[in-house]
Order: structure tokens, then sequence, then C-alpha cells
């Protein structure tokens, strides 16, 4: 998962796309990067960390321009490497930058055709250079010296024709403007807003609607699945529909985990959809364990504290917050590593004992995906005198690999794949464990917007909505992503790197 935002400005762009990177860095925390365009020549920055730590003023001062793009990566293909941090860039045709969320699923079938029919050389294994060098070859194959608005969603359709996966989008092209597109699935959140000012309108692309809020942009909308939306250097905005066939399937692990709760993404609200979670899982908890025994529910902070709220109001039990958390450890799902994973989590959390001592406590967090975190979370309730642990998600067991852009790529890493709830259960060390039904997840989801009528489910259904994952494909990506692999990969990376600096 990662964030983009991209700005059209009459003003300089830098200070701005920095903070809304910094909004957008729940989204990723590998690696940022910003690239601006000023008179036609491009200024880049990136490197691996938070974006705080990526910038400094003399950096920040070099970003000169009114228009740019921008990036936070968290690693779900390829390596930790700063060699893949974004914006990519070639300089071919008319020099062209590009930042990307998702995940492509046919990467090494476009690599291939990249180098044996469009003669392009790929120096990383990010899919986002394939995807960037996809598009620079469609735009390049219209063979014009001067480039239209229509040229350039020519090319848009191009890359819907080849690319298959999950792709929101940035590009920049060098002295003409900005683009941003989706994939005809509409698997990652896209948005665009506008911005008055004395010169004439500007305007924003992001991932979510909460980084346009923070900049005071006006939302306009979300890209629908299969558009582009262009905005000129001198800030006139185009949109077209560049696919032939669109399918709108919106990641549903955005609602439950990836997106911030003040975000409106698809028309849904975030913070909405979580609350209705809440309610549905209470209902459930109602309906399967009428003489339930709980004294106090109390959220797995941040994510599921809306969830958590509504499930102890319609429980009719006590609420309370039972860890406090350090504002300065950084998101665990998105660390790459189990072994940074488990190191951060008794850094991240602390219990109060007050609120567990001799109470039959109710934990509640947004998922379980490999279950490390939750047996931690689990111990330190019993440590702090919790008589009973009862353990409640907010999403369906994840007992299948995400290929469209989250980091729970080996299925073995899983610890609902190939497990009933009940052993899942006991796996963690939990008194009884409560999961969100499927069906439950998705219809506190869709009232929001009842004109979506399909989303990816695939880590909970193992129904994948680009309909071109099989077993071998799964198998291969399992072998490229466990965390033994990738942690092989990154010591290759660091010792290539500290090569290079001797």
């Amino acid at each position: 998962m990662c964030g983009i935002a991209a700005i059209v400005s009459h003003q300089a762009v830098n200070q701005e796309l920095y903070d809304a990177l910094t909004v957008l860095q729940h989204r990723g925390q590998d690696a940022a990067g910003i690239v601006t365009c000023e008179n036609g020549r491009l200024h880049l920055r990136k490197e691996n960390g938070l974006t705080r730590d990526v910038f400094n003023n003399d950096q920040m001062m070099r970003l000169r321009g009114n228009m740019g793009i921008a990036h936070v990566r968290y690693p779900t293909a390829g390596c930790t490497s700063s060699a893949e941090a974004q914006p990519f860039y070639v300089n071919s045709p008319f020099g062209l930058t590009l930042a990307h969320n998702g995940n492509l699923t046919n990467t090494e079938e476009l690599k291939k055709a990249l180098f044996v029919e469009d003669l392009r050389h790929i120096n990383t294994d990010s899919d986002s250079e394939v995807l960037l060098n996809v598009f620079a070859h469609e735009l390049q194959s219209l063979g014009k010296l001067h480039l239209s608005v229509e040229d350039v969603f020519e090319a848009v359709s191009g890359v819907h024709r080849r690319c298959r996966g999950a792709y929101a989008v940035v590009v920049m092209i060098a002295g003409f403007g900005v683009l941003g597109f989706r994939d005809p699935h509409g698997i990652r959140p896209v948005v665009f807003g506008e911005r008055k000012s004395d010169h004439g309108p500007e305007f924003m692309i992001a991932s979510e609607s909460v980084a346009l809020d923070v900049l005071g942009f006006n939302l306009i909308r979300d890209l629908e699945p299969g558009e582009a939306v262009f905005i000129e250097e001198s800030g006139v905005l185009h949109t077209r529909q560049c696919a032939k066939a669109i399918d709108h399937c919106p990641c549903i692990f955005e609602y439950v985990y990836f997106a911030r709760p003040d975000s409106i993404i698809d028309d849904i609200s975030v913070y909405k959809a979580r609350l209705r979670m809440g309610e549905k899982l209470a209902e459930k908890v109602l309906r399967v364990w009428p003489d339930h025994d709980i004294d106090v529910v109390i959220p797995i902070p941040d994510t599921s504290r809306t969830a958590a709220l509504q499930m102890a109001n319609r429980l009719g039990v006590k609420f309370r917050e039972g860890f406090m958390k350090n504002r300065y450890i950084g998101r665990t799902f998105i660390m790459p590593g189990q072994k940074m994973r488990k190191k951060s989590v008794r850094q991240k959390l602390n219990a109060i004992g007050l609120e567990f001592e001799g109470k039959n406590v109710l934990l509640v967090d947004d998922s379980v995906v490999r279950g490390t975190t939750s047996e931690q979370i689990i111990q330190m309730a019993r440590d702090a005198g919790a008589k009973k642990v009862y353990f409640a998600s907010a999403a369906p067991p994840v007992r299948y690999p995400n290929v469209y852009g989250i980091d729970m790529p080996a299925a073995h890493e899983l610890i609902a794949h190939n497990r009933s709830e009940e052993e899942v259960c006991a796996a963690i060390g939990a008194d009884r464990m409560i999961y969100q039904d499927l069906d439950d997840l998705i219809d506190a989801v869709r009232k929001g917007n009842p004109n979506i009528k399909h989303f990816d489910t695939s880590c909970f259904s193992n129904e994948y909505v680009t309909g071109d994952i099989d077993t071998a494909y799964l198998e291969r990506i399992e072998a490229m992503r466990n965390d033994s692999a990738q942690s092989e990969r990154n010591s290759q990376n660091f010792i290539i790197e500290m090569q290079n600096c001797g």
C-alpha cells in the first residue's frame, strides 16, 4: 500500500506536497519522494525513510516549480532498496515521472514485452517502473513531437489494454501537465479536487480525500474505474473514460484498516463504515453468545477504536482505553519483516492495569493478519490482570494472499489460513474469538454507497476480481515475497549499497 499526491498550482508546490505526504504517511513508511517541474526541468528527491527524515530545508528549496507529484512507499513488490523509492523517471518521451499505488499482476509478462518488443530496459524489481515504461511506450508510439491532451488519454487507454491488476497512478509530463488514472476495477482509491486562487483554479490528486481537506482543496469526486484526469500546467482540467470495460470493485480492506477514518472513498465515509462494522459485530455477539460475560470493551489503537466504541454501545457494556500508544512507533502491520513487527509491539503499546485487573475483557482489533501482534497483546492483557481475554475482529478471517498491493502475500504467514476460528483462538491465546461475517462486512461498507455492487474481498474469500490469479501465480508470489525471501534480498541490497558507498 502506498500514498500518492499531485498538485498543479500557481505557486510553489514543494511544501504542500510535503504536507500531503505527512497526511498520507499511514499508507507507507518505507520511503518518500517528491518531484517538481520548473520551466520544463524536473527536480527530484527520494529516499528510504519517513517523510520528515527524507527532506531537509536545503532539499526542499531545490524542489522548485508550480506542479509536482509525490509518493510514500510501503513495499509490496520487490524489496526495500532505496533504488525502488518513487517517483520513477524516464527521459523519453518528453520527460515522465510516475508514482503508483497498487500492484500489477502481469509484471513478468510486461517486462518481457518491454524488453523484446519495446526495447526498454527495466532497472529495478518494481512493478511501478514497469508501469511507467508501458505508459512511456504507449505515448512514444503515437509518434508526436508535440503532445495533445487527446494523445495523453490515448496512451492511458493503451496502459489499460496491456496492464492487469490494481493501479492508482499520477504521472507528470515535463512542461505539459499532470495526469492521474485508475485501473478498470477501481481497486485502489484516488480522488481529485479544486481550490480557487487569485490567479485561477488549482488542482490536486491524492489517494485519500483527507489530503485535499488539509490543504484546502474541495473534493470534486473519486476517479471512476478506468478514468483519467489531466491537468495542464496552465490549470485547465480534462477527464476521460479510457477503458472499454469496467467493473467497480474497490478494495474493502481500505475501509477496514488502511484509510484514515476522516477520508471518504468512493462516496463512502470510512468513519461511518467502521461504526457500522462495530454495530454488525455486536449483533453477532448477541446472536451467537447472548449470555456473554463481557465487562469491558477495549480497542487496540488506533484503527479499531471507532468499531469498538459502537460495539460497546450496542452491547451495553463499558468502553475503556486500556492501551496507550507510543506515537513515535510506526504501524506494525506495514513494517517489513516479521522480526521487526514482533519487536515493535511492546514498544508501541503499554497496558493500563486498572482497566484490566479482575475483568473479563473484550479486545477489539480491525483485523487479524499474521496473529503475532494479537498474541502479544492478549498476553499483555493477562499480564495486566485480566481474568478472561476475548478477542473480536471487525473483519472476517484473513485466509488468502492479497495480490493487489497489500503485504499479505504468503499464505502460510496468515494465521487463519487452513485454520478454523477455534484454532485461531487457541493459537493467539484468547478465551474466545469473534470474527465479523463477510456478508456483514460488505453490508456495513456498501450502505454508504449502494451503487457499488462488488468489492475486492480476495483476502477473505479467495475470489480475485481481475480473473487472472491461479495457484501457480500464488505459489510464485509466495516464493518471492515471504519474510525470509525479503530478508535475504534486503541483506543483499544492503551489501551492494554499502559497496557503492565505498
